[in-house]
């Protein structure tokens, strides 16, 4: 055998991420690419009888393998297993008569102590919201959370405030505020079970949530999230919530995981501090979860809420919503550059949410203030940049990953989306291309499960970027000033995600020396149709030079 014997040779049409360059052939040994070029450069590292040779010319596009820089598959996923989904069309009266009864047969036929549910919408409920009463009249004997398509809204019955001490068993009132959230009060002075923000976290902390995700049912999630990724084309993701059941479930299941030699992508968790929590006490969780760290699993950010989403008006905004209110800010610029300096120092970078554009000026001054510039704090989805923070962020190393197929948004939404916006900034809202032109970081996220209705594949999301249209929907192109090309889109979703997660010199673009993680994609998305991009599937996904999923 030579020396220089690959295990695997393909060709094709392939992009690399670097640079935006096309090649035509590469080789991989040992789980690495050990040559990146041209057809003729190739043939030396092929044997006959040793070398798996894939010539893909002419049937689509060589690319690497995708990430995701902010989804909740732990929480998309696991839903299913720990409660009820609940379909976002669902309309109130039939949440009440049928969704609700359902999920309360479920629990009490599995013997559960809690009943948990995701995935109403709020600009379908806020018309006729129900109530902490109406749930009781269901159950009054297991407390509940039904928590919405966003996750940043709950609906609970009456056991559920009086677990979380906010009301007590008689109705008195105990507590009328949590930080960062919202109690929703009723014209009889007590709470109508309607919690927004941090509010719900809150009441669901007081849930069991040992027995609602344990340990094994995050092993099963995880492999059922694996499926999920490795078909459509990801083998790499930031799960934005990674103790969503305020557990160490999901860290432990994905060690163990990996450590059986099951995990075939790269697994970014992080760990959400609520600004009701004491902090001190949270930096010695969010430490003690670096234990958990293996090869592919990195338990390396902290997370933050700065605001809620600026379309059900939570977004922390400047103009103000037509009602008056400025959305509900979690954290100070304060605490957020002090939480900010603790973290760096302790080698954890900040993954923080933030929608509005006060939110963005804010965690933007608390980055430049408080962190280092080598730790790549990152801003999450971002909308309404003020137009100075973009040569802020990029001289600082502020880094951002956004939901490129927010700009699908319907004629409702994006009227309401439009009234939050600095005068000027009609078509830029929702920015891509200028994080591109000013410089800065920007990796692709789908936020899956929370935009309902959106892609979650790489393809989709592309299409959508490029067009500003969501091809299931037709009409008129989104924040069109704000559109990028394939390539940009691409490079959001590969290799700068790769460098979200400090992963840069290992993977996200195909160039000797990194892992061989690439997809066949059965389609150029590079030059067919721009209509068609979202019909493109991976015909094969590899990881570390092994085919892990083909169609």
């Amino acid at each position: 055998m030579k020396n220089n014997t690959a295990d695997l040779v393909v060709c094709g049409k392939i992009f690399t991420s670097e640079g935006n360059q096309i090649v035509e052939a590469f080789a991989v040994k040992d789980g690495k690419y050990v040559y990146v070029g041209d057809k003729a450069g190739v043939e030396a590292f092929i044997e006959n009888g040793k070398t798996e040779v894939i010539d893909y010319t002419g049937k689509g596009l060589v690319m690497p393998s995708c990430g995701n820089g902010h989804a909740h598959y732990s929480i998309g996923h696991g839903i299913t297993k720990v409660g009820t989904t609940i379909d976002r069309e669902i309309t109130p009266e039939k949440f009440l008569a049928e969704v609700v009864p359902a999920a309360v047969a479920k629990a009490k036929a599995n013997g559960a102590t809690a009943i948990f549910g995701f995935g109403w919408q709020v600009l379908l409920f806020e018309k006729n919201m129900p109530t902490r009463q109406d749930l009781d009249k269901i159950c009054s004997d297991i407390p509940m959370y039904f928590a919405d398509e966003e996750g940043h809204k709950g609906l609970v019955n009456t056991l559920a405030l009086v677990n979380a001490g906010i009301m007590s068993k008689d109705g008195t009132v105990l507590k009328r505020e949590v930080r960062g959230g919202e109690i929703v009060f009723g014209s009889d002075g007590t709470p109508t079970g309607y919690l927004k923000e941090q509010a719900g976290t809150y009441t669901r902390s007081f849930l069991d949530n040992d027995n609602l995700f344990s340990v094994d049912l995050a092993k099963t999630t995880l492999l059922d999230i694996e499926k999920h990724l490795l078909s459509e084309g990801y083998t790499m993701y930031i799960d934005g919530w990674g103790n969503y059941f305020f557990n160490e479930s999901y860290f432990k299941a994905a060690q163990q995981m990996d450590n059986a030699g099951d995990m075939h992508f790269v697994l970014g968790l992080t760990y959400e501090f609520e600004s009701w929590m004491d902090i001190d006490k949270n930096f010695d969780k969010a430490l003690d979860v670096q234990k958990y760290a293996s090869a592919h699993v990195k338990p390396n950010w902290v997370k933050l809420f700065m605001d809620g989403t600026v379309e059900t008006g939570t977004g922390f905004v400047d103009p103000l919503y037509p009602d008056g209110r400025q959305g509900i800010a979690n954290w100070s610029e304060e605490e957020v550059t002090d939480i900010t300096r603790k973290a760096n120092a302790k080698g954890l970078s900040m993954h923080i949410h933030t929608m509005g554009n006060k939110a963005v000026n804010r965690v933007v001054n608390a980055y430049i203030n408080g962190g280092k510039a080598d730790m790549r704090n990152t801003i999450v989805h971002v909308y309404g940049v003020i137009p100075s923070d973009y040569k802020r962020m990029a001289e600082n190393n502020v880094y951002v990953t956004s939901g490129m197929l927010w700009h699908n948004a319907d004629d409702e939404l994006q009227a309401a989306l439009l009234r939050t916006l600095p005068e000027g900034m009609g078509d830029k809202g929702y920015p891509m291309k200028s994080f591109f032109d000013n410089g800065v970081n920007i990796s692709s996220h789908s936020d899956f499960p929370a935009l309902s209705g959106s892609p979650d594949d790489p393809f989709g999301i592309i299409e959508i970027a490029v067009t500003g249209v969501n091809y299931a929907e037709g009409g008129k192109p989104r924040w069109a000033e704000e559109l990028i090309t394939r390539e940009q889109a691409i490079t959001a979703l590969t290799i700068n995600v790769a460098k979200q997660m400090f992963l840069e010199n290992e993977r996200g673009s195909i160039k000797p020396g990194k892992y061989a993680d690439f997809l066949l994609v059965n389609k150029d998305v590079l030059a067919c149709p721009v209509t068609e991009i979202h019909t493109a599937k991976p015909a094969a996904t590899y990881f570390e030079g092994k085919k892990v999923f083909s169609m």
